[in-house]
């Protein structure tokens, strides 16, 4: 697809395999805030960490999945969160992320198969920018469902393009299972583009 903006063409036009998505990925991670934050006035960071913060404590244990170079991380602590892990198919990115310093722990994973992390790990995970062209599908909602505890939130931004691809279908499987319960879906800025900021309880 072509993107409305020219730095955002190689990224959205992956295959979608990881290795592919890792050097990527390698190429952009020391410009990478720089041309989102500054060229593109990316605020998916900002208000999905607002969002986030409207509904658990600073104490709670916090997971940064597809964190990135740590833009929600450094979000997240400055809204007083204290305990934040972060993951990142990018060693990279994850590179560019403990530079920042919110973080507890950082670690690889790819969300397009199992995790790491045990089950009921976390009291909330907050998802920005990872549901979007050629990274990860609908289900990858899935496994951020497993690690969050029962009655915690998922806040997650979807890319407005990649909306129509099932989500929607998706979130209403999981309430059918039983395993998770959409509270909001909103339309908000993202950057050049619009996102859909997805708020889930799990079950």
């Amino acid at each position: 697809m072509k993107s409305k903006n020219p730095v955002l063409d190689k990224i959205y036009n992956l295959s979608g395999k990881p290795e592919e998505c890792v050097d990527a990925y390698k190429d952009w991670a020391k410009t990478y805030d720089q041309d989102t934050v500054g060229g593109m006035n990316y605020v998916g960071p900002k208000i999905s960490a607002k969002r986030l913060a409207a509904l658990v404590g600073p104490d709670a244990r916090i997971l940064d999945a597809g964190c990135g170079t740590g833009l929600a991380g450094v979000e997240l602590a400055e809204l007083g969160f204290k305990t934040i892990d972060g993951m990142d198919i990018s060693p990279d990115m994850l590179g560019e992320a403990r530079k920042k310093g919110p973080y507890r722990e950082l670690q690889v994973e790819d969300m397009t198969k199992p995790l790491s992390y045990e089950t009921d790990a976390y009291d909330a995970v907050v998802c920005v920018g990872t549901f979007t062209h050629a990274h990860v599908g609908p289900k990858g909602f899935n496994e951020l469902i497993r690690v969050t505890k029962p009655g915690g939130p998922i806040v997650a931004t979807v890319h407005e393009d990649v909306w129509p691809d099932g989500y929607e279908d998706h979130f209403r499987a999981l309430e059918a299972d039983g395993r998770a319960r959409v509270k909001s879906i909103s339309e908000e800025d993202y950057h050049v583009h619009k996102c859909k900021l997805v708020t889930l309880e799990v079950l």
